[in-house]
């Protein structure tokens, strides 16, 4: 009985660390080391989606990889950020161009926080008259800040037309943002800026050059199964082979 206590105290501990629960808008879960993965949750088509995004914690401060959906949540994600690393966030790179990505351009970059994107992004956010990042970045590039090293890389078309994943490869941690579904998907979702015939070719150039993730991280839904991507790859073939089929 004694033992049972003690299990349940140290899950109730857990799932109070970030001040959360399972119906809370921002929910912070440790991925590995100094990796953690937040969620933040918006509505589309009526239905209550969740929207993963990752942060990094280094030497220099924290690092963002993507903004909250819920715009609601983003000074929040600072707080709790502060709360628990006792550190700033320093940076924040967008994977695309959608709301559920760059949306908080404009409020971090007021808050001083340096903010990435790559020209395609940029050129997407100009002509929607949308907020753009400070700093644009080249489609394949590496960083380092602190005791972390980290590539940005554009695959090519595939969600969006201005898709990037980011790949840790000392962690082995690949984010892949959008551009790759979770393994619970049962479709490719939004498909309103879609090349799905290129998405397939991108990710063959994903998995060619990083090799043996032992954590992937989609856009949306679960994240705790690596077959994600090539779920995502026989889910952008089927797509092609029923539109192959409808055009017979």
């Amino acid at each position: 009985m004694r033992k049972l206590t003690s299990i349940i105290l140290f899950l109730v501990i857990i799932s109070n660390s970030f001040g959360q629960s399972k119906n809370s808008p921002l929910q912070i879960s440790h991925l590995t080391g100094d990796f953690y993965v937040y969620r933040t949750f918006n509505n589309y088509k009526g239905t209550k989606i969740s929207a993963n995004a990752l942060y990094l914690v280094t030497d220099k401060g924290v690092v963002l990889f993507d903004a909250p959906w819920d715009e609601t949540q983003f000074q929040p994600l600072l707080d709790s950020i502060k709360a628990k690393h006792h550190k700033e966030v320093i940076m924040l790179f967008a994977t695309h161009s959608h709301d559920d990505r760059a949306g908080g351009f404009d409020f971090y970059r007021k808050k001083r926080i340096k903010t990435y994107s790559i020209k395609l992004t940029d050129d997407i956010l100009k002509k929607e008259n949308k907020p753009r990042a400070e700093f644009i970045i080249p489609n394949d590039k590496t960083f380092t800040v602190g005791q972390h090293t980290f590539e940005v890389y554009y695959p090519g078309k595939g969600h969006a037309p201005d898709n990037v994943v980011v790949w840790f490869n000392k962690e082995k941690v690949l984010y892949g943002a959008c551009f790759i579904k979770s393994a619970d998907a049962k479709d490719l979702g939004y498909l309103g800026d879609s090349d799905v015939k290129e998405w397939k070719q991108s990710i063959g150039r994903v998995k060619s050059k990083f090799k043996n993730p032992k954590y992937i991280i989609p856009g949306h839904e679960g994240w705790d199964n690596i077959e994600s991507l090539n779920h995502t790859l026989k889910m952008v073939d089927e797509f092609l082979a029923q539109k192959s089929a409808g055009k017979k």
